[in-house]
Order: C-alpha cells, then sequence, then structure tokens
C-alpha cells in the first residue's frame, strides 16, 4: 500500500502580545514605608479573618504616619496596594470609623479622623495611666525591654539620615515596649488603637523634626534608666516627658484653631 504522504505540521502563531495595562502611580515614600511595616507587623495569613487582618494593617499604617489628618482615602487605590476587594475595604472603613479613626462623610467618600482637643487629653491620660504603670512594675528581665532597646536604636538611625517620619514610627515602637512590660494583651490592643489616634494627634505639626527630635535622646534616657533596674525613676522621667509631649501638641492644635485649620 502507499504510504500517506506526511503532512507539514503548520507553524506555530505567535502567542498574543498582553494588553497594556494602565500605570499606577506609585505610592508616596512615607505611606511605602507604612505598608511594608504594617506587612511585616501583621500576622501570618490564617492565623485572623480578612477584615480584622487588614484592619489592623489599616491601624499600623496610621500608627506609622502614612496618612495625615483629615486626608481623603481613594477606595481603589487602597484596595489595589493592599491587595483586596472594595466591599472588603468598606467593611474595614466601616470598623475604623466605628472606633473614631475614620469618619464617613455622605457623597463625599471616606477621611481620616482629626482628633478634637478633648481627645488629645484624653489620649495623654491613658498614657500616663498604662505607660508609668507599666514601667513602674515592670519585671528586670522582661523581654521587652528588648524591643525598646531596638526602637531607640532605629530612632538614632533615623535621625542621623534626617527621616523624621521613621523617628516617629520608632517613637511609637517604643512606647509599644513599655506597655509590653505589662505581660497584658489587653493592654496591648487598647494602647494599639491609642497609638494610632495619637499619630494623628502628631499629624497636626507639619514640621516633625521640631516635634520628634527632642523624645529621641529622652527615649534613649528612659531605657537607660530601665536597664539599670531603677525603674521607678524611669517611670517618673516618662511621666515628666508625657507632660512636656502633650503641652507641645496641644499648644500646636491651639494655633491651629486660631489660624482656621480645624474645620
Amino acid at each position: 500500500m502507499p504510504t500517506p504522504k506526511s503532512r507539514r505540521s503548520a507553524p506555530a502563531r505567535p502567542a498574543p502580545s498582553p494588553a497594556p495595562t494602565a500605570p499606577t502611580a506609585p505610592a508616596a515614600p512615607a505611606a511605602a514605608h507604612a505598608i511594608a511595616v504594617a506587612t511585616d507587623a501583621a500576622p501570618p495569613p490564617g492565623t485572623q479573618p480578612l477584615t480584622d487582618r487588614v484592619s489592623e494593617q489599616l491601624r499600623q499604617m496610621l500608627t506609622a504616619g502614612a496618612f495625615a489628618p483629615g486626608q481623603r482615602l481613594s477606595e481603589q487605590a487602597l484596595a489595589e496596594q493592599l491587595g483586596i476587594s472594595r466591599n472588603t475595604l468598606r467593611e474595614v472603613f466601616r470598623g475604623l470609623t466605628k472606633d473614631g479613626l475614620l469618619r464617613h462623610e455622605p457623597n463625599r467618600g471616606v477621611f481620616v479622623s482629626v482628633p478634637s482637643m478633648a481627645a488629645i487629653i484624653d489620649i495623654y491620660r491613658v498614657r500616663r495611666l498604662i505607660e508609668c504603670q507599666a514601667l513602674a512594675q515592670a519585671y528586670p528581665r522582661h523581654p521587652a525591654k528588648k524591643h525598646m532597646r531596638q526602637a531607640v536604636e532605629q530612632a538614632l538611625q533615623a535621625r542621623d539620615r534626617a527621616d523624621w517620619v521613621a523617628v516617629g514610627t520608632a517613637n511609637m515602637a517604643f512606647h509599644m515596649g513599655i506597655v509590653e512590660l505589662a505581660d497584658s494583651e489587653r493592654l496591648n490592643t487598647l494602647f494599639a488603637q491609642v497609638l494610632a489616634e495619637l499619630r494623628l494627634a502628631f499629624g497636626l505639626l507639619r514640621d516633625a523634626e521640631f516635634l520628634h527630635a527632642p523624645y529621641v535622646d529622652m527615649n534613649r534616657e528612659i531605657l537607660d534608666l530601665a536597664e539599670a533596674g531603677d525603674f521607678a525613676k524611669a517611670s517618673a522621667r516618662l511621666n515628666e516627658y508625657l507632660v512636656h509631649s502633650e503641652r507641645i501638641v496641644l499648644a500646636v492644635y491651639a494655633r491651629k484653631l486660631e489660624d482656621g485649620g480645624q474645620r
């Protein structure tokens, strides 16, 4: 029988080029840094419901100074940055609005809250009650002192390169380390909320260097006292420190009111 002629295989068509995608605007340096900080601090996926995990991530971003008080949040851009759906983000927004960190304005969108003067006074009252007691009653060999040391070293490095946003974030970590000395998960959770509100209050000051520079050395002084075992003196120094900080923030807030900066 005659053998069939061999068929030439048709040459493969080149794969179509992917459709061009619209470029996305890069995140601002502070926001990009804050996203990285929040991602590192977040628990591993699967250990929390998605909305809880994203809520914690946004709190971390607020604490890291990613958003300014009164800033409008773009739902689309933020959902893309976090890799979540807009429906999930709306649920997160509702929770953070209930916590007082965001506010919703009908037909306008979601905005970062601007702390009131009463809120600032209350934040510092809570800080003195929690932080000073945690430091005064600390266990001498508590591992949270390592977190405090790391935060001080990060602040010193950031100060050397004049990165005052990073100095502020390291300051938040230092005070979180103080609260960890109390060995209470409830206090840790409460204080994380307080820190997010505190960073919003700090955001009212335009000059981050003026705000954060004095406290780098104060934090180191408090840490040195704690590492020497003089927790009573460290607690007293911290109380003076918090009174000083409160006066500065309130003075700036009062000037903003006089200038009509507060809506």
